[in-house]
């Protein structure tokens, strides 16, 4: 390797061992800038040839080839497109982050009104094309500008400087050879070579051709499709075709739930071509799971990690999106503060949850597929994205004690009776352990529906949000719930009503003041019920405290969390408690009404899944209980 006549401006080595070194994750990025950059220069020499019609050669098509030489250890990347002259390569190539496209878009700027419409461009060549010294111990290109007859060379080891000379090439174009490092050896197995090209490059709108230069019989092979599906009109898509492309793309398999497909114009553009798979995938819920669309630009794939461009409780959603507002960058992470990417993230989501709102109207069935499938993760956005919570809310669906089919927020609001003023729900870990809950038994007797909350994400959101519609979200199993209040009667019956709640609480101060004492700081208080109308007791959370299932999912996380303690809530009017207070008002059978306390109390603990505080102890009880109920 000759030494560098030309040195490259300053700072530009240590930024270029930077770029070789750490800001690309993967090696074979380097193929996908060289085809990115030789598409730009096709789209380039295209553009101006409806201009300038020297620059058009009928005899050529336009191509980008790839040339692999075993012996000699090289790999060289070609075209036919707009070419560069002595000064092009020094701009370009001689100094980091000039970008050839930028500047050339710059320059049509002044002559076009609509050069989107006109052309797409992909890249940044200045930058990108120093991908080549991953992989490469030195570069070599040979380049002649359409409509010029000078070829020139730049050759450079990516180190100290580069030399540039005049140089012979027949036609117009470049072609960039890459004399590969020993452990680079990989990118010159046509399996390989195929591969990179297919995952990045499989839509690029000009074929890549592939050839072995020293292979006897070797074949010139296209290995790209060279085609973009979502580049065409949807109308001209058959059904068939965009499921291989959801298959391809590892959507799944079967017809998709939903098929998105939409150009969007505008302050951005892109298009999308997006699906819900008919079956959620088995990792769906795992924590690290990230969304997965994948990116391109102008038809070249960038990525399929960019966190930023669909939130995570869409992680559901499959498909990519293609923009030509988005420069080529040298990082993915780069993309995760773009402002474009948050552009088309915001017109994006929108557009999926409005689709999602009229396949709710439209195909009632087909929603509740969709709904069991994914509901659980479409509600983290009511936890994660504030902005949107009207439109979430609008969408989520909920089971009641009344129904197993799903019905939505409004169709409860519709159901509610006039003296209802909260959306009532209950939060457990399944439904069939919701519905056999004592807490419902009050909502049951009064025909008042209670949603079924069974999604650990639910104890988040539903704090946050508050209410939907001016109604409060409220927990039947937390505070003090007067079920007295909903019944529709006269003044004077309400009267009525409290003055013999009042009374029924004077006859039972005795019996709440033995049953404080023997549960003592198991409780926090004691109280008569408005809501049981089957079972003896219950346990309810203070107004201050966490809801029931909440603290089952602090317990879960830590073995050591014990909760706040619960109120005690005793039925007056069920048989069992009368006998209890009777007993008692004969005080020679206290320690019977006491261990009855103790019973009900750990009867209510196992009501909500949990195991008796002193199993010892509780057995004991239950066996003298039993001993009497079963005399000899």
């Amino acid at each position: 390797m000759p030494n560098m006549t030309n040195q490259f401006e300053a700072d530009t080595g240590k930024i270029l061992d930077i770029v070789i070194n750490s800001l690309y994750s993967e090696r074979e990025i380097f193929l996908r800038e060289l085809i990115s950059n030789a598409s730009d220069a096709l789209d380039k020499r295209k553009y101006l040839s409806l201009t300038d019609k020297k620059l058009v050669n009928s005899s050529e098509d336009p191509e980008i080839k790839i040339e692999i030489n075993n012996k000699e250890k090289t790999l060289t990347i070609s075209d036919n497109g707009i070419g560069m002259n002595e000064e092009d390569l020094k701009s370009s190539l001689g100094t980091i982050a000039r970008s050839g496209t930028k500047a050339f878009l710059e320059q049509i700027s002044k002559n076009s009104k609509d050069k989107k419409s006109d052309m797409s461009m992909i890249g940044q060549f200045g930058v990108g094309f120093y991908a080549s010294f991953m992989v490469a111990d030195h570069v070599e290109v040979i380049s002649k500008k359409a409509g010029e007859e000078q070829a020139w060379k730049w050759i450079s080891d990516g180190k100290t400087g580069f030399n540039l000379e005049k140089d012979t090439k027949e036609n117009f174009g470049t072609s960039i050879t890459l004399s590969l490092k020993k452990d680079a050896k990989e990118f010159l197995g046509e399996t390989r070579v195929q591969f990179i090209v297919r995952k990045y490059s499989d839509h690029i709108s000009y074929p890549v051709k592939f050839f072995e230069i020293d292979k006897k019989n070797a074949e010139v092979k296209t290995l790209n499709e060279a085609s973009a599906l979502w580049t065409r009109p949807a109308k001209d898509i058959t059904e068939e075709q965009y499921q291989e492309f959801f298959s391809h793309i590892g959507a799944g398999f079967g017809k998709p739930l939903l098929t998105m497909h939409n150009n969007t114009e505008g302050t951005i553009s892109y298009t999308n071509l997006i699906c819900v798979p008919s079956t959620r995938p088995f990792d769906l819920f795992n924590p690290d799971r990230k969304s997965s669309l994948k990116l391109y630009i102008n038809r070249v794939f960038i990525t399929d990690k960019c966190d930023a461009l669909i939130p995570s409780y869409l992680r559901f959603v499959k498909g990519l999106v293609d923009t030509q507002d988005i420069d080529l960058n040298v990082s993915r992470e780069m993309l995760q503060n773009n402002p474009a990417v948050s552009k088309i993230s915001k017109s994006l989501v929108g557009k999926i949850l409005r689709e999602l709102k009229k396949v709710s109207e439209k195909n009632k069935d087909g929603y509740k597929s969709f709904w069991k499938e994914y509901g659980a993760v479409l509600k983290e956005g009511l936890y994660e994205d504030l902005e949107r919570k009207d439109v979430l809310l609008d969408l989520c669906r909920f089971s009641t004690n009344e129904n197993e089919d799903s019905i939505s927020l409004v169709d409860y609001l519709e159901k509610m009776p006039e003296t209802q003023k909260d959306i009532y729900y209950i939060a457990a870990e399944t439904s069939a352990q919701a519905l056999a809950s004592p807490h419902l038994e009050g909502f049951k007797s009064k025909n008042i529906p209670v949603l079924i909350m069974t999604d650990a994400i639910d104890q988040f959101w539903l704090p946050m949000i508050g209410s939907f519609k001016e109604k409060k979200f409220t927990s039947i199993t937390k505070g003090q719930i007067n079920l007295d209040d909903l019944d529709n009667k006269t003044k004077d019956s309400k009267e009525n009503n409290k003055e013999g709640k009042e009374k029924q609480d004077k006859e039972f101060v005795d019996l709440i003041a033995q049953l404080k004492v023997v549960l003592g700081d198991q409780v926090k208080d004691i109280r008569l019920s408005s809501k049981l109308t089957d079972s003896p007791v219950c346990l309810v959370a203070d107004d201050g405290d966490m809801d029931i299932a909440m603290e089952h999912l602090m317990a879960q996380r830590d073995s050591n969390y014990k909760g706040a303690p619960r109120i005690l809530e005793i039925n007056g009017d069920h048989l069992l408690i009368k006998n209890m207070k009777s007993l008692l008002e004969k005080k020679d059978n206290n320690d019977l009404v006491s261990d009855a306390g103790t019973l009900l109390f750990e009867q209510a603990r196992l009501m909500e899944g949990k195991m008796p505080a002193d199993p010892a102890q509780f057995s004991k009880i239950m066996n003298q209980f039993l001993l009497k109920a079963i005399p000899n």
